[in-house]
């Protein structure tokens, strides 16, 4: 097994679609595996239903917060690629992946069986996505772990 590293975010607003959640771009020399990811929520208790998407994107999206992907092993290196939250320019040119929806009070869970885990190649970029608007802006948290593979 590669490397792991989760990345994410707690507390971030979010009320518009189609919005680039959180983005992964892989580092030049290695490829990734997604492992996992959820999408839970704490400011409302509106029942809401958002489809949501994991998409690979051929350009990176902008305007969004740079996020720092932690290592899970005390001792491994620093990540090699960027992470990206709420770009507000989307990734381009995208490949969809999986679609699927959550209802907002119980909260979206992204766990696929080893032979179905998304492969991310070296410098490639897979992008999570709101395609619904939450009925109201709703203060979100995102973790995704994956496995850096080479490098």
């Amino acid at each position: 097994m590669g490397r792991v590293y989760s990345a994410g975010f707690q507390g971030i607003a979010i009320s518009v679609a189609t919005n680039d959640v959180f983005e992964v771009a892989a580092p030049a020399d290695a490829c990734l595996r997604i492992l996992h990811a959820v999408i839970p929520q704490r400011s409302t208790e509106t029942s809401d239903q958002i489809a949501v998407s994991i998409q690979r994107a051929t350009t990176s999206g902008s305007g969004g917060t740079v996020v720092t992907a932690n290592p899970t092993s005390v001792g491994d290196p620093a990540f090699g690629g960027t992470c990206e939250r709420n770009n507000t320019t989307q990734a381009t040119t995208l490949t969809l992946l999986h679609a699927d929806s959550f209802n907002v009070l119980s909260g979206w869970y992204y766990l696929p069986p080893p032979e179905m885990r998304i492969e991310v190649s070296p410098s490639g970029i897979v992008v999570f996505r709101f395609e619904d608007a939450p009925a109201a802006s709703t203060n979100f948290e995102f973790t995704v772990y994956f496995e850096e593979i080479g490098g």
